[in-house]
């Protein structure tokens, strides 16, 4: 994980400059781009472990590149972290609608910029361990084969609704906390805002379809999947 290439997107200096030394500092190699429209370029040509996005880039905006790479098959995979300005939690919210891995709101740690990379990094090597498939209802998730079906047919999910669909599907019937479901998909031991949590929800669940319902609130605790 420390041999990671890790690609920047950041159109101002300074910023990009502190992002790229503790990074470099952590053990990645860091590439940076200051444009929405070569980020791209560069990813096409390269995929990077990882990519950090700001949402406010001159040519192309952090939110059009994360639907153009979501949409291609070649770079969906990319797991993304944003960078949202304070105010922009409407953009935020969408970005994790689009399917980003975690947002990080400015003025931010650089020390946290890089836990956060490592927990991402850390959560997809992990992904799809297992042999085991899940099956709830019409619902069937295979981790091998890192696969969802929803009455057989095939249901693509990012690597954060995989892994959040794992854990209800392996605790059903069991209520999950929005803090416990943050530290056990997300890696997060700290407090972090909950609405990541519901975003996700209401994305998976949208996706779920027919079999949504399975997916229950438990008002003021979190969500519990009926089997």
């Amino acid at each position: 994980m420390s041999e990671a290439r890790i690609l920047v997107v950041e159109d101002e200096p300074d910023i990009a400059e502190v992002l790229r030394f503790n990074l470099d500092k952590a053990g990645y190699r860091v590439d940076v781009q200051r444009r929405g429209d070569s980020a791209l370029e560069a990813i096409r040509r390269s995929a990077p472990a990882l990519v950090v996005l700001d949402l406010m880039l001159p040519s192309l905006d952090g939110l059009e590149l994360t639907r153009i790479l979501k949409r291609d098959p070649a770079t969906a995979a990319i797991p993304l972290v944003m960078l949202t300005a304070k105010g922009e939690e409407v953009d935020r919210i969408v970005g994790l609608e689009l399917g980003a891995d975690d947002y990080i709101p400015k003025p931010f740690s650089p020390r946290e910029v890089v836990l956060r990379i490592k927990a991402v990094l850390r959560r997809r090597a992990g992904d799809g361990a297992g042999p085991v498939p899940l099956e709830v209802g019409h619902i069937r998730l295979d981790p091998e084969a890192h696969r969802v079906t929803v009455r057989n047919r095939d249901v693509p999910l990012t690597a954060t609704e995989f892994r959040l669909l794992k854990v209800l599907l392996e605790r059903q019937g069991r209520v999950q906390t929005r803090s416990r479901l943050l530290s056990d998909v997300w890696g997060y031991s700290e407090d972090v805002d909950s609405r990541t949590v519901d975003t996700h929800v209401r994305r998976l669940r949208r996706k779920l379809g027919a079999e949504s319902d399975r997916i229950e609130t438990v008002i003021g605790v979190g969500y519990r999947l009926r089997g």
